[in-house]
């Protein structure tokens, strides 16, 4: 067992690096004159057997991916964030004295780690960050405590040192998620707070619903579902590769009967998931209304999904932007910056560990 770096704090300027089933995302950014800078990025293609519900099957596939993406952002560090998937990670609140100070607290934890964890302590990677005093006893405070199984950031740390990177923080993505919300909150109602939000990232092959209220997290579920579904359709209806499919998605010069006949039944597929996804949190959450949904992932990009969506659960609906407000250095394109941008949340969350 061993403490990794969910919730270090970092001064020197970190990639942040997200870690897909079809992607490996690379992003770059700097602080100037009190605005965010996106320096450099890339999205590189990764093999479709690499990364299997955001597990790394084929470690040295997805380190040689990040070599690429390395090599073509021109990023000019190596220090790196990089995220596990939420559902590999248990997060428990629990008190602990307060007259602890960090290394006794990380001393504690670890003895009573086996409490709270329901794996082999020895396979387990921990971390925690001091919340608050609690409400009845000021001589206890709230910590949460992160665990992961050690296989899941050993994957992930190997396949950065592979692709030429230092990985200085492993975070949970559901954190990182909520981390890039600042970034988007200006087209929130009231900025998120005193407000439950919805993120809906809909990726390749994976589903991720991420609700939080006052800007934090009080609920993410996954499911199986994403835009591969329609690649295949596509490659099955057309006759292509995979590949061929992949490019015809992103690019077009597919027949006229594309969009009635596959596009818009994956729409409504996606219509009725997120619809799904909501009932989910409504029955097992106190809360019965969202205030506002946002779409994140590679599947926000399909054209008038945002409206479809809005109509079919029937609450206000934007796309994720978190680069609206920031400038960009010129090495990075525009147009293909705002294309990419909303599956590129939590990478930007990563990349804003530099500045905590």
């Amino acid at each position: 067992m061993g403490l990794v770096d969910i919730f270090k704090r970092k001064k020197s300027t970190l990639l942040g690096l997200d870690i897909s089933s079809s992607s490996v995302k690379l992003l770059e950014l700097s602080e100037q004159n009190n605005r965010y800078q996106v320096e450099s990025y890339t999205v590189e293609p990764i093999s479709p057997t690499a990364v299997v519900e955001k597990a790394i099957i084929d470690i040295e596939s997805v380190g040689e991916t990040i070599r690429k993406a390395l090599k073509r952002s021109g990023a000019k560090t190596t220090d790196t964030a990089v995220a596990v998937a939420g559902s590999s990670v248990i997060t428990k609140i629990i008190s602990m004295p307060a007259t602890l100070n960090e290394e006794e607290l990380a001393s504690q934890i670890e003895l009573e780690a086996d409490q709270y964890i329901p794996y082999p302590i020895e396979e387990v990677a921990l971390d925690f960050e001091i919340l608050s005093s609690t409400e009845k006893n000021s001589e206890l405070v709230y910590v949460l405590l992160a665990a992961c199984r050690s296989e899941n950031v050993d994957a992930r740390v190997a396949a950065v040192e592979l692709g030429g990177l230092k990985p200085s923080i492993v975070d949970v993505e559901a954190y990182a998620l909520e981390n890039a919300v600042s970034m988007i909150s200006s087209h929130l109602p009231d900025r998120g707070y005193g407000n439950t939000i919805a993120i809906i990232d809909i990726g390749a092959t994976m589903t991720t619903l991420t609700v939080l209220h006052d800007q934090k997290i009080i609920y993410t579920r996954e499911q199986v579902f994403g835009g591969r579904q329609l690649t295949e359709e596509i490659q099955r209806r057309f006759g292509l590769s995979y590949e061929e499919a992949g490019e015809a998605k992103r690019h077009g010069g597919l027949p006229d009967n594309y969009i009635p006949e596959v596009l818009d039944p994956f729409k409504k597929a996606m219509a009725q998931q997120v619809s799904r996804s909501l009932q989910f949190f409504f029955s097992s959450s106190q809360h019965n209304t969202i205030d506002h949904l946002v779409i994140a992932g590679g599947c926000a990009v399909v054209h008038g999904v945002d409206e479809l969506i809005s109509a079919h659960v029937g609450i206000p609906t934007s796309i994720a932007n978190p680069f609206a407000s920031m400038t960009r250095s010129k090495k990075v394109n525009a147009k293909a910056l705002s294309d990419d941008a909303s599956a590129l949340m939590i990478a930007c969350g990563l990349a804003l560990r530099s500045f905590d």
